[in-house]
């Protein structure tokens, strides 16, 4: 009989264990498991709990049947109260006892919609950010000593879907970025398509774009030098698009723009715990551009000990995170570029000369916009009509008038000065006209004084790349998330991931919905 009992256990455990591992949605393993767990404990709903340490709260992330409808899915949490759940996960404890009395001892752990007997477990107590899975009781009835048993079985399935949801997410976080990314360099450029045409690639540019047909297919690094503004980034992505690598990623990191003490741990990445506040394992820049390319904007701005671990990347294709002991093999692909005289300043001891000549293998210089003046017309008329598309503007283009004074002028500031002076001539003309003129008048003749190198906007956080894109799909759905043209559709996700993404950074359907 004890042996029946057994075989009816392992095959109880075997199919949750199949369920979890099945399903990389958390949300779709929990509605699969939930049948089996009602045919060995008194069960009416589950439910798993994340904490988020950095926004002191704890969210429903998954739950059968929906326990969210119940009450709210995300918990905001006083200090104490997330140190006093903290310690409690950290103990791996598992607890059975009356939800009312678990919740006024452990406020926030135990959701609004939970009632009577309670079975609560950690999952994955040494994690950075630990689970909580959560059995209720049907009211009247209770959970009983071996029941716990039962319970204490479930928390290592669970903390491995757990763990493999939290990858689905972070991979989407990703690729929900990186698309955002895309669509915002799209517009910046007026353009449909990465491999749109340059403008200027059959006159002015057109010893560029040569260079880059014959370097494009072959794998190796490439070294862009220009004035600023002179469009490195452009042209970069050119070599990209042309390239095998073209369906892998395309990242650009300002090489200036990055504090000094956090260069190894943005190129490079770290382990957790390896300095203090890297509280979880980070992927660098090189490891998120594997099987693609990395733009290494103004690489004349590196210090000379990440110089050192770059150089390493290039020769051995392996780097060693911060805090790491072992290699980590990529096949990455690098495009540098620099407005400084590079080998000028390996001269000087100020950039490793056997790094020079590792990302020079092949140089193409971009001229400033005063040496191809020729284009100045085409691209004018171009920037023109990108600049009423974004505001929204009749399409306006320079008359002869205004292109004689555009193709008069210096260009101090390259494409970059053309693009806002087109843009200030749109905004100036109210949509009637361009004020060219007007807006080259308000235009300064140079700088009072250099920028600093890599001096930019502030860079957005990825959770907030990836909300302004979730938002833009809410507004332009009204807020609807489901069916056909709603917003999980838009994004390409699934309508519960994108939920639980919405709880977790805090956004509202209900704020784009209008009549």
């Amino acid at each position: 009989m004890a042996r029946a009992s057994t075989a009816a256990t392992d095959s109880f455990l075997a199919d949750i264990w199949r369920e979890a591992c099945q399903h990389i949605d958390l949300g779709e393993a929990a509605a699969r498991i939930f049948p089996h767990l009602a045919r060995e404990l008194p069960v009416a709903q589950l439910a798993v709990r994340e904490l988020d340490l950095a926004r002191h709260a704890i969210e429903t992330i998954a739950a059968a049947p929906d326990l969210a409808d119940a009450g709210p899915s995300r918990d905001e949490l006083r200090a104490g109260e997330l140190d006093a759940i903290l310690v409690w996960c950290r103990s791996g404890a598992l607890e059975r006892a009356a939800a009312g009395a678990l919740r006024r001892r452990l406020p926030g752990l135990i959701p609004a919609g939970a009632q009577g007997d309670v079975l609560v477990g950690t999952l994955g107590a040494r994690d950075e950010s630990p689970g909580v899975l959560i059995l209720a009781a049907p009211p009247g009835e209770r959970f009983e000593r071996a029941h716990e048993q039962v319970a204490r079985a479930l928390l290592v399935p669970f903390a491995a879907a757990l763990e493999n949801d939290r990858r689905l997410r972070a991979n989407a976080a990703v690729r929900e970025a990186a698309q955002a990314d895309r669509a915002a360099l799209l517009s910046r450029l007026g353009r449909r398509e990465m491999g749109d045409a340059i403008v200027g690639a059959e006159a002015g540019l057109a010893p560029v774009m040569e260079r880059v047909g014959l370097v494009a297919g072959l794998d190796v690094p490439v070294l862009l030098l220009g004035e600023t503004g002179s469009g490195k980034e452009v042209v970069a992505r050119a070599i990209h698009t042309r390239s095998r690598r073209a369906a892998g990623p395309f990242l650009r990191v300002n090489c200036g723009a990055i504090a000094p003490g956090l260069i190894d741990s943005e190129l490079f990445g770290h382990e957790r715990g390896s300095f203090t506040g890297a509280l979880a394992e980070r992927r660098g820049w090189f490891e998120r551009a594997d099987r693609g390319t990395l733009f290494l904007d103004e690489i004349g701005e590196l210090p000379l000990e990440a110089q050192v671990r770059l150089l390493r990347v290039l020769q051995d294709h392996t780097l060693e995170r911060v805090g790491g002991h072992r290699p980590v093999s990529v096949d990455v692909r690098i495009v540098a570029a620099t407005h400084r005289d590079l080998r000028g300043l390996s001269a000087e001891g100020r950039f490793r000369e056997d790094l020079w000549y590792r990302i020079a293998v092949f140089p193409i210089e971009l001229p400033p916009l005063r040496d191809h003046i020729e284009d100045v017309p085409a691209l004018a008329n171009h920037f023109a009509l990108r600049a009423a598309t974004r505001f929204g503007a009749p399409p306006r283009l320079p008359s002869p008038e205004d292109l004689d004074l555009l193709v008069g002028y210096s260009w101090p500031g390259n494409v970059r000065e053309l693009i806002a002076v087109i843009e200030r001539a749109v905004i100036l003309g109210n949509g009637a006209r361009l004020e060219v003129a007007k807006a080259l008048g308000a235009a300064p003749s140079a700088p009072a004084r250099p920028a600093p190198a890599g001096a930019e906007e502030p860079f957005a956080t990825l959770d907030q790349a990836v909300a302004r894109h979730i938002e833009a799909a809410l507004a332009r759905t009204r807020g609807r998330i489901e069916g056909r043209g709603g917003a999980a559709d838009l994004l390409g996700v699934n309508p519960h991931t994108l939920r639980a993404r919405m709880r977790r950074l805090g956004l509202d359907w209900r704020r784009f919905r209008t009549p």
